[in-house]
C-alpha cells in the first residue's frame, strides 16, 4: 500500500495516520519501536533544517532499515519545505511525501508554487504524496512558549479558500490553520472544530493534516479526527521527552560517558510517548 492509499483508508475508518518529525537515529529508534509493537503505519518527517542535519541520503537509508527489518509501512515526508527549490531537492532525494509550505505567500503564489511541486512530482512518480496548505500558524518553531499565544482570525484558513486550493493543485494532502500551533503554548490550543467540518465537506476524500498536535487535549484530537482529520503532526512532545530523559539520566549518572547507555532511557521516553499518540490516533493495528 502507498502512503496515500494508507490515508484513505484512516479517512475511511475513522482513524489518523500519525507523523513524527526526527532530528536523529534515537528519536526514530524510539518511534519504530513503538509502532512495531503496535502495528501502526508512520510518517516520519524532517523539515528543511531537520533534513541537512541527518543528511536525505542518511534519512532514506535508516528508514529503509527499518522498513525490512520490522516490516512497517514507514514513509518518508518532507516536512514544511518553504521553496519550489527545495521541495524538488528532496523529490530528487527519493522522499516518499513532499510538504510544500508556502502558506505565508498570497493565496494567487501559493496555489502558484504548489502547482508547480505537484507537477514536478507527478512526472517523477506518481505515488508520492503532495501536501500544501492555506492559512498560517502564529507560531513557527516547535518550543515550549512561556507567554499566552493570541490567534488573529486573519490566520484562520477560509473554508472557500481551501476548497479552491485542493482544486486547482491537486495536492494530495491540505493542512488548514484551525486553532493549532506550532510548539506548546502557555493557554490551551482550542481547535475550531466547526472550522474542519466545513473544510473537509468542501474538499471531497483529500487528505486533511493537523500540525502542530503537541499540547493540544486528547479530547479535541478525538473530535478533530471524527470531523475529518486524518493526518496528526507530533514533535514538540518528542523533543519534550527527550530532553527530559536525558537530563535526568546525566544528572544522575554525571561520570557517564557511554552514549548508547544515556540514549537507553531517552529511546524508552520517546517509545512511551509515541505509543500514547499511536493510540490515541486510533492507528493501532491498522497494517
Amino acid at each position: 500500500m502507498t502512503l496515500n492509499d494508507y490515508l484513505n483508508k484512516a479517512l475511511k475508518e475513522g482513524w489518523a495516520v500519525a507523523h513524527f518529525n526526527i532530528s536523529d537515529a534515537v528519536t526514530l529508534a524510539g518511534i519504530c519501536e513503538a509502532a512495531k509493537e503496535l502495528g501502526a503505519p508512520l510518517m516520519i518527517g524532517t523539515s528543511e533544517g531537520e533534513r541537512k542535519f541527518i543528511g536525505s541520503a542518511q534519512a532514506r537509508v535508516m528508514i529503509n532499515a527499518y522498513r525490512d527489518e520490522y516490516k512497517l509501512p514507514i514513509f518518508l515526508n518532507a516536512d514544511h519545505h518553504k521553496s519550489v527549490s527545495k521541495a524538488q531537492e528532496a523529490v530528487d532525494a527519493d522522499y516518499d511525501s513532499i510538504h510544500i509550505d508556502l502558506s505565508v505567500a498570497k493565496l494567487e503564489e501559493n496555489i502558484k508554487g504548489t502547482k508547480e511541486v505537484v507537477a514536478y512530482v507527478k512526472s517523477k512518480n506518481k505515488d508520492i504524496s503532495v501536501e500544501g496548505e492555506v492559512g498560517y500558524l502564529v507560531t513557527e518553531s516547535s518550543k515550549i512558549y512561556k507567554e499566552i499565544i493570541e490567534i488573529p482570525p486573519e490566520s484562520l484558513t477560509k473554508p472557500e479558500e481551501a476548497a479552491r486550493f485542493v482544486q486547482e493543485t491537486g495536492v494530495d494532502r491540505f493542512a488548514p490553520a484551525v486553532g493549532n500551533l506550532h510548539g506548546i503554548a502557555a493557554n490551551v490550543k482550542k481547535l475550531d472544530i466547526a472550522r474542519i467540518e466545513a473544510i473537509r465537506s468542501l474538499i471531497g476524500d483529500t487528505t486533511m493534516v493537523l500540525h502542530g498536535g503537541s499540547g493540544t487535549p486528547d479530547e479535541q484530537i478525538k473530535n478533530a479526527i471524527e470531523a475529518g482529520i486524518n493526518n496528526i503532526h507530533i514533535n514538540t512532545e518528542l523533543r519534550v521527552a527527550y530532553a527530559d530523559a536525558l537530563r535526568k539520566f546525566l544528572n544522575e549518572n554525571p561520570e557517564e560517558t557511554t552514549p548508547y547507555k544515556m540514549f537507553a532511557p531517552v529511546i524508552e521516553a520517546i517509545k512511551q510517548k509515541t505509543a500514547e499518540k499511536l493510540k490515541l490516533f486510533g492507528s493501532v493495528n491498522r497494517i
